[in-house]
């Protein structure tokens, strides 16, 4: 099996220095147990820091450490800053593997993460398996990584999932795996969502809706130490609500396709309009007028989606209901 490792990387420069090391370790792991092509791949966008530079350092160094001549590792830089999906649509275009795995500069990855990961590709029908994602929050570690959710008040609500289960809503696009044909086949990550957020619940919700397999592996073990990404030390939390809300929009009137969900969107939403209003939150009527610009675009988007939906959104969600985890 040949793999591509895609690493999408925006002013990462102390993270790259960190983790990359670590990326090639498990990529040489990979190659020494499993054989086959592997390729890393790291795509700048357009960082005003010193990442370049980081980059092309780890990659001599890797290169005159290991001299494998089966693991190729190179860089890519956006001319402009596009956000997470087009940098990672880039990338995933650029890479020869049959299989896609994402791994964010905030992402440690441990040596053996991917042999569980990609023992499920032996399935044709599986799409996308998402990793153990030992979240650093707060001091703490979190175990993350298996998505559940539930349809309410005209909204997809998400959470994270108990680890104990393989089903999931959706995977990770800062730590899993994806099939690269059916990944071009669903056009990837919807650049609708830039410069961030539900780009990878949407991707893997369209799988699941087309028919295809969504997986969670509890024995592929990443360290994510989420409040040194990019968002967070980029982005205000004003920005970061409203970009938040405008993707849910997006979500919803781009995937809902059972009549009763959108009736109760439609009915639900000025209870939320009133709501977040008396609360203050003008980021939530932002994030519904930044949506609603893009509708001809959403519009587009969501008919070639629908060509290839086989399940309805009750069908998709079903399992995750009947499995109430609270």
């Amino acid at each position: 099996m040949n793999i591509s490792i895609i690493i999408p990387n925006y002013n990462g420069e102390e993270l790259l220095r960190k983790n990359l090391p670590k990326v090639f370790e498990a990529a040489k792991y990979w190659h020494e147990q499993q054989g086959g092509q592997t390729e890393i791949i790291v795509v700048d966008d357009c960082s005003k820091d010193n990442s370049i530079e980081e980059i092309k350092y780890q990659i001599s160094k890797i290169k005159n450490t290991y001299k494998i001549s089966k693991i190729v590792i190179k860089y890519l830089i956006n001319d402009m800053n596009l956000g997470f999906a087009s940098t990672v649509n880039r990338g995933v275009k650029e890479s020869q593997g049959e299989i896609v795995i994402l791994i964010n500069t905030d992402v440690r990855p441990e040596k053996d993460f991917l042999i569980p990961l990609l023992s499920h590709f032996k399935d044709e029908d599986v799409f996308a398996v998402g990793c153990m994602d030992k979240s650093i929050e707060d001091g703490k570690t979190i175990l993350r990584g298996r998505g559940i959710g539930k349809w309410q008040r005209g909204f997809l609500v998400h959470a994270r999932g108990e680890v104990d289960k393989i089903n999931t809503l959706w995977v990770n696009g800062g730590s899993g795996a994806f099939r690269k044909s059916i990944w071009d086949k669903l056009g990837g990550f919807d650049e609708l969502y830039s410069p961030f957020y539900w780009e990878d619940i949407d991707l893997s919700y369209r799988a699941i809706k087309s028919g295809f397999k969504i997986l969670f592996e509890p024995k592929s073990i990443v360290v994510h130490e989420h409040e040194k990404g990019a968002i967070k030390s980029a982005y205000s939390s004003f920005k970061i609500k409203t970009i938040a809300y405008k993707n849910q929009f997006i979500f919803v009137w781009k995937n809902a396709t059972d009549p009763k969900l959108q009736l109760l969107h439609v009915f639900w939403l000025p209870y939320h309009f009133i709501k977040t209003l008396a609360n203050g939150e003008w980021v939530f009527v932002l994030g519904f007028f930044q949506a609603f610009i893009r509708l001809p675009r959403v519009i587009k988007s969501k008919n070639h989606s629908q060509k290839y939906f086989i399940k309805s959104d009750k069908q998709v969600i079903s399992e995750f209901i009947q499995h109430n985890e609270g």
